[in-house]
């Protein structure tokens, strides 16, 4: 899906779009937060997709120091078109499973996840 994309966007790229898609206006450390993830490593994520015209940054109304993030237009483009990508991906690799084998398989991923955390 990613390989698809109009620019060449890395998954963790992908991932930060993804978060600022569900939550405009949220901050770099409410990502670090929410991703659990070197807040070094999300500034340099942040400041390129920033370079590349992907976010844009505001000063937050209340608090000048604190930058809100949000997608360009053009950031919301591509996370669009990664999310549709995805879904057809997703719908793939479950073809011809019944609910029932979907499920199952959600929980055992479910499992999977607990016992790596």
């Amino acid at each position: 899906a990613l390989r698809d994309a109009a620019q060449d966007v890395a998954p963790m790229e992908a991932r930060v779009l993804g978060f600022f898609a569900r939550h405009p206006g949220a901050t770099a450390g409410e990502l670090a937060e929410h991703s659990g993830r070197d807040k070094g490593q999300l500034a340099r994520l942040i400041g390129g997709l920033r370079e590349r015209g992907l976010l844009e940054a505001t000063p937050d109304d209340a608090d000048r120091r604190v930058v809100r993030l949000n997608l360009s237009a053009e950031g919301r483009a591509l996370q669009q078109a990664l999310a549709r990508s995805t879904r057809r991906l997703a719908d793939a690799a479950v073809a011809g499973l019944s609910a029932e084998e979907r499920a199952a398989l959600l929980g055992m991923m479910a499992r999977l996840r607990a016992n790596l955390e």
